[in-house]
């Protein structure tokens, strides 16, 4: 960071030709003047900064293209250390990998499947089917990818009951794009289901509110503001906790018990609870307030996996143990969706191990 300025924004300002002077050197000095294998490199290196060009160009992604091949050109360099003929196998191993991973998985919408029964929900199979409820997170829209028009036709084919968003509308780098938010617009405006869509706000970074307002400006979508909505589904009610978030399990705690005490007085049951968080951070405390089911995403998964691992990074308070995936946090359920979209900024716009999703509930009775 200098000046205000993002270091990846000064990156992306370096002009072409000095850029290239880069990419050599880290070739020259990785490879320890071995000229056959500091070619090589340089070459590999090219073309990562033709494939990362490409991206926008065919609409896969829209991130400043030298940031991240920088950030490839880091990652080659030890295996320069190798013998040549080695790293140069290890180099052609890892365009194949940026290839996969920058074009391939961000394009792969998964659907995820969980099954969910309560007593609160009434006993038996009741009258009729359990109720289908469609969760999906960090869109972080940039422009109408492929990601989204899948993610349409999913949710179509799906027919969910209900539909729910757990926040980042937009990309990082395009909060303030007017064409992003009409993309993400566009998105919105195609989402329906019998009970609703539903939605929360993220990242205040990101969500800002009055930018969300725009957005959501025409579409059928309902914004919960620390709300709660009570919603039937074949004569179950349930509740649904939409709750903003700000990245302070000290602040949305207490906000969160206050709002579910003053609904039980007001109404004096407990019906089955669902919350709607941007972040996983508040599943401790959202299991001793009496929620059934919290919902949230926020870490992508870590977006990078490694096998036998997992997430690299999760931006998450509790580290790997709320990265994605269903957790059992004392009577609560809690499910971590890897999201949709990628961060933005300067971040790689890259998946590997860790395909976008959306996650479809079967929620019934005992």
């Amino acid at each position: 960071m200098s000046l205000g300025i993002p270091a990846s924004e000064l990156i992306e300002r370096i002009p072409g030709p000095a850029f290239g002077a880069v990419l050599a050197l880290i070739a020259w000095a990785s490879s320890r003047g071995r000229w056959p294998l500091a070619l090589g490199m340089l070459l590999f290196m090219a073309g990562d900064w033709v494939l990362v060009a490409l991206l926008r160009r065919y609409g896969v992604s829209y991130g400043p293209p030298q940031p991240q091949v920088l950030a490839l050109a880091v990652l080659r360099a030890p295996f320069a250390l190798l013998p040549t003929p080695l790293a140069l196998l290890a180099q052609a191993v890892g365009t194949c990998l940026a290839a996969y991973g920058f074009w391939h998985e961000p394009r792969q919408v998964r659907v995820t499947r969980q099954a969910l029964r309560s007593p609160k929900l009434g006993l038996g199979p009741g009258p009729g089917p359990p109720l289908r409820l469609l969760h999906f997170g960090d869109l972080h829209v940039e422009r109408v990818t492929h990601r989204e028009r899948e993610l349409v036709r999913l949710v179509e084919a799906l027919r969910p009951d209900l539909i729910v968003f757990t926040g980042d509308l937009l990309s990082m780098t395009r909060v303030h794009d007017p064409e992003a938010w009409e993309a993400c617009r566009s998105v919105f405006a195609k989402l329906v289901a019998p009970l609703g869509v539903l939605l929360v706000a993220g990242s205040p970074a990101i969500d800002d509110d009055a930018i969300v307002e725009t957005v959501l400006q025409g579409t059928p979508v309902r914004w919960l503001r620390d709300e709660i909505v009570t919603l039937t589904h074949h004569g179950r009610a349930f509740a649904v906790v939409g709750l903003s978030c700000t990245h302070k399990p000290f602040v949305d705690g207490p906000r969160l018990r206050h709002l579910l005490e003053e609904e039980r007085q007001r109404t004096g049951d407990r019906p089955f609870t669902i919350l709607l968080h941007h972040t996983p951070d508040l599943a401790p405390d959202a299991a001793e307030a009496g929620v059934d089911l919290q919902l949230s995403g926020h870490t992508h998964g870590g977006q990078v996996r490694l096998p036998l691992y997992g997430a690299l990074i999760t931006g998450c308070l509790y580290g790997k143990a709320f990265e994605m995936g269903r957790r059992e946090v004392g009577g609560m359920t809690l499910h971590v969706t890897r999201g949709i979209g990628m961060e933005g900024s300067g971040a790689p716009r890259v998946r590997f191990l860790c395909p976008p999703e959306i996650v479809l509930w079967e929620i019934g009775g005992v």
